[in-house]
């Protein structure tokens, strides 16, 4: 069992308030009939567990999930730099407006949204 409560009647976003993606992709959930769970990571902690799961559901590793090109990592750490997965976790609970895009978990499906209007076709497929 992970450390992500999914549910089949409700979607999770876990997203940055702050970003113009993160906005858009809030919206564009809220427009769908669909029960939300929103976690705006610029307000709340996802533990380092919850990153981890993740990553692993996206089948992607923790340092795809950050905007290595964002203003605040290239202040913080140098190009081409050889972080673990601990270090990529403290990235993103440190500096979670790098987060590369937001992600959308709907049931067991989990989905990084790089264009927001991609929520609604995801979420009609159903």
């Amino acid at each position: 069992m992970g450390t992500i409560a999914t549910n089949q009647n409700q979607v999770i976003l876990y997203y940055h308030s702050e970003t113009s993606l993160g906005k858009q992709a809030y919206g564009f959930l809220q427009a769908t009939n669909k029960k939300i769970l929103a976690i705006d990571i610029s307000k709340t902690k996802v533990t380092g567990m919850q990153w981890l799961e993740i990553s692993e559901n996206l089948n992607t590793i923790l340092s795809k999930l950050v905007n290595q090109e964002h203003p605040n990592f290239k202040a913080n750490f140098d190009s081409g730099i050889n972080l673990d997965k601990e270090d990529w976790i403290k990235v993103i609970q440190n500096y979670p407006e790098t987060l590369r895009c937001p992600i959308l978990i709907d049931g067991d499906k989990y989905y990084l949204i790089e264009i927001p209007s991609e929520i609604s076709k995801l979420l009609e497929k159903e």
